[in-house]
């Protein structure tokens, strides 16, 4: 049996997301779709405490008239990276915190976790 069997890595709750660093800008163009993604998302598996590693893709139309400021979504998104969260409950967390932040029903968010225990797993969240 290996050394680390049964071994559990600490983790924060929820509570430590930080929606606080969200930040929007006024934009008048309701019909743009806008894309952004990143491959450096982090959020920790509430079992083991081990890392979960994945791509993060957010699509929307900016139907309340805000877009998200990408670098306030960075540190939005580095503050999961201790966070002891389900694959999908990561995904409907984001898209929630963003549907407040936007004020926009055209909003995607989708997760797409590497390979871990020989499953692949994709989460999506919300419709344009």
């Amino acid at each position: 049996m290996a050394k680390a069997e049964g071994r559990i890595f600490g983790y924060e709750s929820p509570e430590k997301i930080r929606t606080d660093f969200l930040e929007t800008f006024n934009f008048d163009s309701p019909g743009q779709y806008i894309k952004t993604e990143t491959s450096e998302f982090i959020a920790a598996c509430p079992f083991s405490g081990l890392p979960d590693v994945g791509r993060l893709i957010i699509e929307y139309y900016p139907e309340g008239g805000k877009c998200i400021e990408l670098k306030s979504l960075k540190y939005y998104v580095v503050s999961f990276r201790t966070v002891g969260l389900f694959q999908e409950g990561v995904t409907k967390r984001i898209y929630s915190d963003l549907k407040e932040a936007l004020g926009t029903n055209r909003l995607k968010v989708t997760t797409i976790y590497n390979t871990r225990g020989g499953f692949a797993t994709t989460c999506i969240e919300g419709a344009l």
